[in-house]
C-alpha cells in the first residue's frame, strides 16, 4: 500500500491543503494582530499625548521649566516612549532623549503636517535621529487658526514586532501540531480506501497477463464493494467469452495456417485486391514474381506494386463482374505472366483475386523451338539444295565431262558429310539434354587429352597459318569427367578458335588448379564477340557473324554441346571477349577426388 502512488498523491494533497490553510490563517491572523497592536499602541500614545497637552494648559512658549521637564521624563519612562515638544514653526522646544539644540526643524514631518490641519497625525518610519523604525503621534496645541505648537510622542516598533512574532509562532506551532495529529487518522482513512483499489489493480494486472479467472474479496457496502462485485462479474464473463474466442481463434488459426500453407506452396502468384484497388493478400510466389523485395504490400494500391497499365485495366474490368485472362510483361524483372482476374462473388463486388502464372520459360522454350525449327530447316535445306543442284547438273550431261563430274561429286560428298555431322551433333545434343547418354565419370588427365587434340588439329592450324600451342607448367592434374566427352569439349573449343582467328593469329590452351576445381582457358586472338551477342553464344545455331560462319563451315551446335557437357560434369563455362582482340573461354570442372580417401590426385 505504501508503494501506491494514488495513496501518496491524496496524502500529499491533504498535507498541502493543511499547510496552505495554516499559512493562510497565520497570515490573516498575523496581519490582524499587527493592526490591533498598532491601534493599541496608537491609543496609548494618544492618551499620553493628551496628558501632555493638559499639562501645557494651552501655553507653549518653548521655555524649559523644571516641572515640565520632569513631567516629560516621567511620562516617557512610564510609556516607554519618546516625547518631543515642537513649536509652531517646527523648532524643537523639548525632547525626552535628545538635546533640542542639536535637532533639526520638524515642520515638514508627516505627522506634524497632518496635525497642523486635523489636530492630530500619525506616521510610521525610520527615525533619522535614532535610525530605528518608530511610530509617531502628534497633537496640536491651540486652535487651528492660532496653533501654539505640537506634542509628539514616538515609540520604537521592535518591541511590538517581537510580541507579534511571538503570537504568530505560537499560532504556527499550534496549527502544525494540529495538522500532524490530523495526518494520522487521514493516513488510516486513505489506507482503508486505497487497499481495495490495490487489490483490484492486482487482479486487473493478472487479467492483463492472461489469468482471466480472478475473484476479489472486498466485504464493504459502499461504492468500492459494488465495484468489487462488478469486477468479479466482469472477470467471470470475460473468462467465459475468452474461452469461446480461443476455440474460435484456434479454428481460424488452423484454417489460416492451412490456407497459408496452400497459398505458400503454390507456384502461381495470388493477390487479393479490395474494391479500392488496395492489396489485401499476396503469397510468397506473388512477391517473387513482382520483385518487391522486403517491402510491405498489404494496404498498397495494386497499380503501385505492379506498375502495369494492363493489370490496372484487368482489375477494373473484373470489378464490373467480368472474368479476364491476359498476358503481359512485368516491368521490374521482365517476367512474362498470364493473369487471371476473378471477381469475388458478392454484390456489389468487394474485390478481385488475381492469379499470376509465370510463362516466361514457356514462352522462351516456344521461341527456342521456333528458332530451332527454323534453323534446322535452314541448315538442312542448304546442303540438300547444293546436293540437288549438283545432281541435276550431272544428270543434265555434266557427268560426261570427267572434270565437271569430279567437281560436282566432290561438292555432293562435302555436303553429305556436312549433313552427317549436323545430324550427329543434333543426336548427341538430344541425348545429352534427355539424359539418355550415360557418362563414365573417371579421372581424366588434362594434359594428355589437350595435347592429343592439339596434335590432331595441328594440320588445320598450319593450313590457316594460325599458331596453336599449349601454355601450362602443370604436368599432372586430373578432372572428373567422361574422357570422350571431355575430348569433345576441348576439340570444339579449339576448332571454334581456329575458325575465327585470322592468319598470323594464335590459339593457346592453359590450365590451373583453383581450389577443388580445375580452370581451363582456351584463348584466341580472333575477331571477338560483341557484348550484346555474348549472352546468346551458347544457343543452338546462334552465329554472331552468319556470313563468315557459312564461309568457314560448321554446324552452329559446337558451343551448345560444350555447355551441356560441362553442365553434365557439374562444371561451368564462361566467356570473356572483345571485338577485334579475341575471346577466352574458361572451363571450371571438378578435380578428380578418390572417393575413399577424399584426396585430390596431382
Amino acid at each position: 500500500m505504501l508503494s501506491s502512488r494514488l495513496f501518496w498523491k491524496l496524502f500529499c494533497v491533504y498535507a498541502l491543503l493543511s499547510a496552505v490553510t495554516a499559512a493562510s490563517v497565520v497570515t490573516i491572523l498575523g496581519g490582524r494582530l499587527r493592526d490591533i497592536a498598532f491601534q493599541q499602541e496608537s491609543r496609548r500614545l494618544h492618551d499620553s499625548a493628551m496628558t501632555m497637552v493638559r499639562l501645557l494648559d494651552g501655553s507653549f512658549d518653548g521655555s524649559r521649566h523644571s516641572n515640565l521637564t520632569a513631567a516629560i521624563d516621567t511620562i516617557a519612562k512610564e510609556n516607554r516612549s519618546r516625547i518631543t515638544l515642537i513649536k509652531d514653526d517646527g523648532v524643537v522646544a523639548e525632547d525626552s532623549e535628545r538635546d533640542p539644540a542639536t535637532m533639526e526643524n520638524h515642520a515638514d514631518r508627516p505627522e506634524i503636517v497632518q496635525a497642523r490641519g486635523a489636530g492630530s497625525g500619525t506616521a510610521q518610519r525610520v527615525s533619522p535621529t535614532l535610525g530605528i523604525s518608530m511610530l509617531y503621534l502628534a497633537l496640536r496645541v491651540g486652535d487651528e487658526s492660532t496653533p501654539v505648537g505640537y506634542v509628539r510622542l514616538s515609540v520604537a516598533l521592535d518591541a511590538v514586532e517581537a510580541e507579534i512574532d511571538f503570537v504568530q509562532q505560537l499560532v504556527v506551532g499550534t496549527f502544525v501540531a494540529v495538522s500532524l495529529l490530523a495526518l494520522a487518522p487521514m493516513f488510516l482513512i486513505l489506507q482503508r480506501i486505497i487497499q481495495p483499489l490495490t487489490t483490484l489493480k492486482t487482479a486487473a494486472n493478472a487479467i492483463a497477463a492472461g489469468e482471466l479467472q480472478q475473484v476479489v474479496q472486498i466485504d464493504r457496502r459502499d461504492e468500492l464493494g459494488s465495484l468489487a462485485e462488478a469486477f468479479n462479474t466482469m472477470s467471470h464473463d470475460l473468462s467465459a467469452r475468452m474461452f469461446e474466442l480461443n476455440q474460435t481463434s484456434l479454428e481460424l488459426r488452423e484454417s489460416s495456417q492451412l490456407l497459408s500453407t496452400v497459398f505458400g506452396s503454390m507456384v502461381e502468384g495470388v493477390v487479393a485486391v479490395d474494391n479500392d484497388e488496395n492489396i489485401l493478400f499476396a503469397n510468397e510466389a506473388a512477391r517473387l514474381l513482382l520483385d518487391v523485395g522486403d517491402r510491405e504490400l498489404i494496404g498498397r494500391p495494386v497499380w503501385e506494386s505492379v506498375r502495369n497499365d494492363t493489370v490496372k485495366t484487368v482489375v477494373r474490368q473484373a470489378m464490373s463482374g467480368l472474368e479476364r485472362s491476359v498476358e503481359c510483361q512485368l516491368p521490374r524483372n521482365e517476367t512474362i505472366v498470364e493473369i487471371e482476374a476473378t471477381p469475388l462473388a458478392e454484390d456489389p463486388c468487394p474485390g478481385v483475386v488475381l492469379v499470376f502464372h509465370d510463362v516466361t520459360e514457356l514462352r522462351r522454350l516456344e521461341n527456342i523451338r521456333r528458332e530451332f525449327s527454323s534453323n534446322v530447316s535452314h541448315e538442312l535445306k542448304t546442303p540438300l539444295t547444293i546436293i540437288q543442284t549438283s545432281a541435276e547438273t550431272l544428270l543434265d550431261g555434266a557427268i560426261e565431262d570427267p572434270d565437271f563430274a569430279r567437281r560436282f561429286l566432290t561438292r555432293i560428298d562435302e555436303q553429305g558429310n556436312r549433313l552427317h555431322d549436323l545430324i550427329e551433333d543434333l543426336l548427341q545434343l538430344a541425348r545429352i539434354e534427355s539424359r539418355e547418354q550415360a557418362f563414365d565419370l573417371t579421372s581424366v588427365p588434362i594434359r594428355l587429352v589437350v595435347e592429343s587434340v592439339v596434335d590432331e588439329l595441328g594440320s588445320l592450324a598450319e593450313s590457316r597459318r594460325v599458331e596453336l600451342k599449349v601454355e601450362s607448367d602443370i604436368e599432372h592434374i586430373n578432372v572428373t569427367a567422361d574422357k570422350r566427352a571431355f575430348r569433345t569439349i576441348i576439340e570444339n573449343l579449339l576448332s571454334n578458335g581456329l575458325k575465327y582467328t585470322p592468319e598470323g593469329g594464335s590459339v593457346f590452351v592453359s590450365w590451373s588448379r583453383d581450389g577443388t576445381h580445375a580452370e581451363i582457358s582456351v584463348c584466341d586472338t580472333g575477331v571477338g564477340i560483341s557484348r550484346e551477342n555474348q549472352s546468346r553464344i551458347f544457343e543452338r545455331f546462334f552465329r554472331a557473324d552468319r556470313a563468315r560462319t557459312r564461309e568457314i563451315g560448321g554446324t552452329g551446335l559446337g558451343l551448345a554441346i560444350v555447355k551441356h557437357l560441362v553442365s553434365a560434369f557439374d562444371g561451368e563455362v564462361t566467356l570473356e571477349s572483345e571485338v577485334g582482340i579475341g575471346s577466352t573461354f574458361k572451363l571450371r570442372i571438378p578435380l578428380w577426388t578418390d572417393e575413399f580417401t577424399g584426396i585430390s590426385e596431382n
